[in-house]
């Protein structure tokens, strides 16, 4: 679909910006966290500490891409009142939204093969469970996407779906344990992890990866799989109904 190749060749012709700044700076995490002091923080649940930050780290680079991507991009296209175009096009509501999709899944999943390839001569990082981390990092890219659509149609401003993203995903990505095992906080800081929704897809993804997690991967799953459904019904809803977007 022309849409979907459009958001695509957005990511690619900017890769220097889009894939490549978060992979370095995702990277610089893996080497000063796990070379660095690595060898001063003991064994989280029997795995070293620079291979057990890969897969917290890979979800944050994954998340921030899709949403930002989709963000920026639809916040740009009613800016341009180029999306009215795309809405007067003989496309059904659902396509239009999954070609605004499209661009923030594929930039999502260049960075994350990027980053765990790089992360191979620093950190041993197995993939324990495939299935669970298709399904994981599937529903991440669901959710996050179509969070990324919903506020670049919202935004009054370009500032505001920067401030989602510095404010609400950045905090609650880091506070997810992505840098540490939730199950070594006090109370009541352990209880109130357990409050946090990336808390849940984090622990899915190192799943995945390692095997191990914080919580049941099933519970994991259901969570990010519920967040994602409404995430996505809220999305469709927005483009069936038009609301804010042919003002």
């Amino acid at each position: 679909m022309w849409l979907s190749a459009r958001e695509v060749l957005r990511v690619t012709k900017l890769w220097t910006q889009t894939i490549a700044a978060p992979v370095i700076s995702s990277f610089l995490f893996i080497v000063v966290f796990g070379l660095a002091v690595g060898d001063r923080i003991d064994a989280i649940e029997g795995v070293d500490y620079e291979t057990f930050i890969v897969p917290g780290l890979i979800t944050m680079a994954m998340v921030q891409a899709a949403y930002s991507n989709n963000s920026s991009s639809v916040f740009q296209a009613r800016f341009d009142r180029y999306l009215h175009d795309v809405l007067a096009a003989p496309m059904r509501t659902w396509e239009v939204n999954l070609g605004l999709s499209v661009g923030g899944a594929v930039r999502a999943l260049l960075i994350a093969l990027a980053l765990a390839l790089l992360a191979l001569p620093v950190a041993d990082v197995p993939v324990e469970n495939p299935l669970v981390l298709l399904a994981a990092v599937g529903l991440a890219l669901v959710l996050f996407c179509s969070l990324g659509v919903i506020v670049g149609i919202y935004a009054e401003t370009f500032d505001h779906h920067t401030f989602v993203n510095n404010i609400v995903i950045l905090p609650l990505t880091f506070l997810g344990g992505v840098f540490y095992s939730v199950d070594r906080l006090p109370s009541p800081w352990q209880e109130i992890s357990h409050a946090n929704p990336i808390f849940y897809l984090v622990n899915a993804v190192r799943y995945g990866f390692l095997g191990s997690a914080d919580v049941s991967v099933a519970l994991s799953l259901g969570v990010t799989a519920a967040l994602a459904a409404a995430a996505v019904a809220w999305s469709s809803w927005l483009f069936a109904t038009g609301k804010r977007l042919k003002a």
